[in-house]
């Protein structure tokens, strides 16, 4: 069972990306694009012809941090151990065959230019799924580091992840598959990143924009949770 009542859920909508509040998702809301299911799992759709909000190019429907109260979450990774954690299973792909499935994300705010810190990119090359940390070494930088995970996580198939940014700076990222394949990265972040204010996404974020409406991301979660300790 996914606990919901700390998340708002970014869906397209007619023109732009519609959020859908902690309140009216905690009351069951399922569209074509967010559906809960009797297992407890949470699954997500996002077309590549779905509609995309103003600093994007791409659809998404995926989860952001909130407070209880529906107010967004923002935290500097300074004042505590903070974690997400995650088991999903990608289940189709767009033709880029790219999938954001996890991010921390940066406050839009002076010095950030509203940029992800980490996304972490479910990506089917060549017949094989591979896990990607898409890491910003600076807010603001426009190149991004890509760094191989894990690899051999087929579609379809159950794995987890978890992400950690502790008080002094330091990320950790792992990887494991139902199959036994996995991964893990470690490495101290710039301290400009502690002048940001920072929440955790995740669900599916396609990273792809052209095709039919039948095109797009799929992505079952069955496990997530966001700490601060």
């Amino acid at each position: 069972m996914i606990d919901l009542s700390t998340w708002v859920l970014s869906v397209p909508g007619q023109t732009a990306a519609t959020d859908i509040s902690t309140a009216r998702l905690n009351n069951g809301y399922s569209s074509q694009y967010f559906r809960q299911n009797s297992d407890g799992s949470v699954t997500f759709w996002a077309p590549v012809t779905g509609s995309h909000s103003a600093d994007a190019i791409y659809p998404r429907s995926e989860l952001r941090e909130s407070q209880a109260d529906g107010t967004f979450s923002n935290w500097p990774y300074a004042q505590a151990d903070n974690y997400l954690s995650a088991v999903l299973r990608v289940e189709k792909v767009p033709s880029k065959n790219k999938i954001v499935i996890g991010q921390i994300h940066s406050k839009d705010q002076p010095g950030s230019q509203n940029d992800p810190l980490l996304k972490l990119q479910y990506h089917y090359y060549n017949g094989i799924g591979r896990i990607e940390a898409l890491l910003r070494k600076r807010p603001g930088d426009k190149t991004v580091q890509n760094i191989l995970i894990a690899e051999n996580i087929q579609l379809g198939e159950r794995f987890g992840y978890d992400l950690r940014l502790t008080p002094s700076g330091n990320l950790g990222i792992r990887v494991t598959s139902s199959d036994g394949d996995g991964g893990s990265h470690y490495q101290p972040i710039s301290g400009y990143w502690g002048k940001q204010l920072l929440y955790f996404k995740a669900g599916a974020y396609v990273q792809d924009n052209y095709g039919p409406s039948t095109e797009g991301g799929k992505v079952t979660f069955y496990w997530l949770n966001a700490a601060h300790q």
